[in-house]
């Protein structure tokens, strides 16, 4: 029997669950960075424009210099987390601004930011989009956590793994 005879292998019943993980594992982080991209990338125009809910957030946090900045750390998350070598590194810069926004949420700001122009309350809106960016940015780092400079890196350093 030659081999263009053979009919094709059966996959061993392993392959079934790990193939199947593999493709999980390639569609989670993305899902999850461009989920948080995209959640920061819709709050930078109320931050560089200085809108009512951005006054009223940081007015006694630095006022506009401080928006701005916050704005820009947000963006350069959003371009280093669609860049694949660069999404862990954006992953965790995006969990340290958002674990600011989610302290001062619950410290001084509240659960509800209101407008000051309408007096209206957003109903906890911008709480739930930090405590998203946070999660999400834990999916991408549980996934991606190797790429991070220096912690992928440790096994090396530290000799585990090395046969003597």
């Amino acid at each position: 029997m030659t081999t263009e005879q053979l009919p094709p292998a059966p996959a061993p019943a392993a392959c079934d669950t790990a193939c199947r993980w593999h493709r999980y594992s390639a569609l989670v982080p993305w899902a999850a960075q461009v989920a948080v991209a995209v959640i920061l990338a819709q709050t930078l125009f109320f931050k560089f424009t200085y809108a009512p809910e951005t006054r009223y957030i940081f007015e006694p946090r630095g006022g506009r210099p401080a928006a701005t900045l916050v704005g820009l750390a947000e963006l350069a998350c959003v371009v280093l987390l669609l860049i694949p070598r660069t999404a862990a590194v954006g992953a965790a810069l995006a969990l340290a601004v958002i674990g600011g926004a989610i302290v001062t949420h619950l410290t001084s700001l509240g659960v509800e930011v209101k407008n000051p122009d309408t007096g209206e309350g957003d109903g906890g809106l911008l709480l739930g989009l930090a405590l998203a960016v946070a999660a999400g940015s834990l999916v991408v780092l549980a996934f991606r956590w190797r790429q991070l400079p220096y912690v992928g890196h440790l096994r090396e350093w530290s000799g585990v793994g090395r046969v003597p």
